[in-house]
């Protein structure tokens, strides 16, 4: 391919983008807002250099955070020039993995090493340290990965990380045990890649010399791990840098609980002096009345790297602020905007509907079921096939049927009690031989039983026991009051929590949704029936409904929308408490305001997002307050509904007063206040007793029924969870 024939491809690009494809010299941050052509630029620049600048393609290393989109942006730059395939074009991970199969001896690892995954991890860590629990062991595993993402070792600092126990000591322990078995985690990918390039020059060397180029799509999603191994590979610390370009958008950094840092992408030209800086502001996906809502949220925080998003596609229509009553009235709105508009002849898939957790599914779910809309959720199960929610179904159909054999098998042993199958067909058979309930045929054998056996079946028939006395002391009592005493005297909420933080709070947040959605049912028999039959029926209407239908409304999260575009976005639970959540404050509001900015970017054409004053919370009907958010972008909006009163006084003023007293760990004060109810993994429910700043360092001291402890919430925060209710 000649000249010519290469200007055709640069003859598609708009002037920034153009700039940022033949840019040679200096380090390249290519800050791309949403929407503007990154790929199309990396891509593009890719095989720019490979065809005119004539760099040898086995020197250009591209790495990016999905196998997807690594393998999207392998296609198109081998499109455009087909040398590309010899570049290296992966994943970090894959790279690493890559890597280390290269040097294995140096790491001392197996070259035909396996990688361990969470799961694995844990395992070991039970292996490796004995005495502590299983959820001892997932938490400690948790911690290693952490510990790792930030780049460190056993030897490290480790207690801003966690400090329920001898981390350190655990970590040197897992990590022995690790490399005994010669392989590796996740984590290792990247750390130890980092070690040998650091501690071996002549390997570095050999890197600096074979990888004259490095792209890093997505910057803004790097860990710490991540920013060192790329310090490393370009040699840029030993003066003989490699060209380093980074693609990215501080203002879609969202993946913080996850581990990344959008320091990194804030701090890159200091990191890497002499870095160009060019901006790609034009969108082509969303209309200019909606990048002027998303804009005028984003503004707002004050760690951000200034660019303007300019509409390519023209001014659009306004997008909708809709104040609602309840929950059931924000679905059925939404419902009423989707099936007008494909009476009109748009197609169900041109919507999503976005909220802050998966919880807040199921009332779109149950009204689409009714009204026979298609949807699909992204991201995960549907509300009712999720495991928590089956377990606890489960519990409450044996309450209601003691000779319920299927839901007996699921939960009797969840959490684990030491009935194993054989000691469940026994009982089964008993009950069928003397024509008696499960509960009743576990009483009766209980000396026949194992003294494992035993133990559990004693301790799981007084859970019904205590149930049943809830039942019948249930003066002023609502369903969803004994629904949320069977979530904690079964061990669900406990067993749901320790699967993983992240998940576990997740899930958590579903069984509060389930125990939210029987609030209106009375404590009786006939309303747990009740309860159960409306269930039963949406779980019939899903298997009714055409799962092989390609036309269908997205229910997504709004982490899981980045990268995505609809033609129409709904965006929902726009309240205090909701989103953002009332425990964010500081980074963590300004990340909560990056993923509404994520959020409302998504939409190409039309863009609802939803309030509303009154929400079942905690079992509870509760007063909600719009967002702060909707204050901040409430002129890109026309509001429809009844505007609540608090609405022009919505938001966070109050910090104020804190910052001017704490300077930047005001964010501390704020959150972490005295009368808080806190939960700890290790002390369980306690209240915070005082808070404050000692020695520049925020201290809280919160009683637990097993007495006070002291926290330093700056690097202790993981370990406890603000209860709001």
């Amino acid at each position: 391919m000649d000249n010519n024939d290469f200007e055709q491809y640069l003859s598609l690009l708009n002037e920034q983008q153009r700039e940022a494809v033949v840019h040679e010299g200096k380090s390249l941050l290519i800050l791309s807002g949403a929407g503007s052509g990154k790929t199309r630029v990396i891509t593009t620049k890719i095989a720019y250099l490979i065809n005119q600048k004539k760099v040898n393609p086995y020197s250009i290393l591209s790495v990016t955070f999905t196998k997807k989109a690594a393998n999207e942006m392998k296609e198109r730059a081998i499109a455009i020039e087909p040398k590309s395939e010899d570049s290296q074009i992966r994943t970090f991970h894959s790279f690493g993995s890559w890597f280390l199969r290269k040097y294995s001896e140096y790491a001392g690892v197996e070259s035909s090493f396996t990688v361990y995954d969470d799961e694995d991890m844990a395992t070991l860590v039970k292996k490796a340290v004995p005495s502590l629990s299983a959820k001892e062991a997932h938490t400690a595993a948790r911690q290693i990965s952490l510990a790792k993402d930030y780049c460190l070792f056993p030897q490290d600092d480790l207690t801003f990380i966690g400090s329920e126990f001898d981390l350190n000591d655990i970590y040197a322990k897992y990590q022995n045990r690790l490399h005994d078995t010669g392989n590796v985690d996740f984590g290792d990918l990247i750390l130890l890649p980092v070690k040998i390039l650091q501690d071996e020059p002549s390997i570095a060397n050999y890197i600096h010399n074979r990888f004259s180029v490095i792209m890093v799509d997505e910057y803004q999603d790097s860990n710490i791990a991540q920013y060192k191994l790329l310090q490393v590979l370009s040699g840029v610390n030993e003066g003989n840098s490699s060209y380093v370009c980074v693609v990215g958008d501080d203002d879609q950094s969202i993946y913080h609980f996850r581990g990344a840092e959008v320091q990194n992408i804030l701090t890159f030209p200091e990191r890497f002096p002499g870095t160009d800086i060019i901006r790609l502001e034009k969108n082509y996906r969303s209309t200019a009345k909606i990048l002027h809502a998303a804009s005028l949220v984003v503004q707002n925080n004050k760690n951000r790297m200034q660019k303007e998003i300019i509409a390519a596609r023209g001014e659009g229509g306004m997008p909708v602020l809709a104040f609602l009553e309840n929950a059931d009235e924000e679905a059925a709105f939404c419902s009423s905007l989707i099936e007008k508009s494909v009476k009109k002849g748009c197609k169900y898939s041109d919507w999503a509907i976005l909220y802050r957790t998966n919880a807040q599914s199921l009332s779109f779910e149950k009204d689409f079921l009714h009204k026979h809309i298609p949807y699909k959720v992204v991201g995960s199960l549907k509300f009712y096939e999720r495991e928590e929610i089956k377990d606890i179904l489960a519990y409450l159909s044996l309450f209601a049927n003691n000779r319920d054999e299927i839901s007996f098998r699921r939960i009797v042993n969840k959490p684990s009690r030491g009935v194993g199958d054989k000691s469940q067909d026994k009982i089964r058979d008993y009950s069928v031989q003397n024509n008696c309930n499960l509960l009743d045929s576990m009483t009766a054998l209980f000396s026949d039983l194992s003294k494992k056996a035993r133990e559990g079946t004693e301790s799981f028939c007084k859970i019904y026991q205590n149930m049943q006395k809830f039942f019948e002391e249930k003066e002023g009592k609502k369903l969803s009051d004994f629904i949320a005493r069977f979530v904690t005297d079964s061990g669900l909420d406990v067993y749901h929590k320790a699967s993983d933080e992240i998940e576990g709070t997740q899930r958590l947040a579903n069984l509060q949704e389930l125990v939210n959605s029987a609030a209106s049912y009375e404590c009786s028999l006939t309303g747990l029936l009740a309860f159960l039959d409306t269930i039963n029926l949406d779980r019939s209407l899903e298997l009714e409904s055409d799962e092989n239908t390609n036309d269908f409304v997205t229910l997504i999260t709004l982490h899981n929308t980045k990268g995505l575009e609809y033609d129409k976005v709904i965006i929902t639970g726009l309240e205090e408490g909701i989103f953002p959540r009332n425990d964010k404050a500081g980074a963590d509001l300004e990340e909560e305001r990056r993923l509404f900015y994520v959020g409302i970017t998504r939409a190409k054409n039309e863009l609802y997002v939803t309030s509303v004053a009154k929400r079942y919370m905690y079992g509870s009907l509760a007063f909600m307050r719009p967002s702060p958010f909707l204050t901040e972008a409430a002129p890109a909006f026309s509001i429809i509904g009844k505007k609540p009163y608090s609405f022009a006084t919505s938001g966070y003023g109050k910090y104020s007063s804190f910052a001017a007293n704490y300077g930047n760990k005001s964010y501390l004060a704020e959150k972490w206040t005295k009368g808080t109810k806190i939960y700890h993994d290790d002390y369980g429910y306690g209240v915070i007793q005082s808070a404050r700043f000692v020695d520049e360092e925020y201290k809280i001291e919160v009683r637990f029924s097993g007495g006070t402890k002291t926290f330093l919430p700056e690097y202790q925060s993981k370990s406890l969870q603000i209860i709001k209710d």
